[in-house]
């Protein structure tokens, strides 16, 4: 397959040059000559900004910093004492509940009352020489 010569060569041929020159633009450089001055002029100055005005936005911006660290460090450090606070009062609870339940098995393996109290009252059984009345 041959390709299609003519049809290219006839695109470029309708190609229109830009006839019109482009505008003359001032350099960047004659710009900020006349808007800061010349570099004699910026050095006998001391520079655009201060040095004591640099200095200055960097201990600000340095002790914004530090400052936003140190109250989200303090509010993390309030928040785990009373999540620590609440863990250590659930932990007491627990404790208690198990000294409790340690001292019924204690007494539920020693104790032959306590085992008929505990077989009354949690299963509901009686001795054979007993009579049960329901009362409603």
């Amino acid at each position: 397959m041959s390709a299609n010569s003519y049809w290219i060569d006839d695109r470029l041929r309708s190609q229109r040059v830009a006839t019109r020159t482009l505008p003359n633009f001032v350099p960047a450089r004659d710009i900020s000559r006349n808007i800061v001055g010349t570099r004699t002029e910026v050095r006998r100055r001391g520079g655009i900004i201060p040095s004591w005005v640099v200095f200055s936005i960097i201990i600000l911006a340095t002790s914004g910093l530090c400052l936003s660290v140190i109250m989200r460090t303090v509010a993390e450090a309030g928040s785990a004492a009373t999540t620590y606070e609440k863990m250590s009062s659930e932990v007491q609870k627990l404790r208690e509940v198990n000294t409790n339940l340690e001292q019924e098995v204690r007494r539920l393996n020693t104790d032959s009352r306590a085992i008929e109290t505990a077989a009354r009252l949690r299963l509901n059984m009686v001795r054979t020489n007993e009579i049960v009345l329901p009362a409603e």
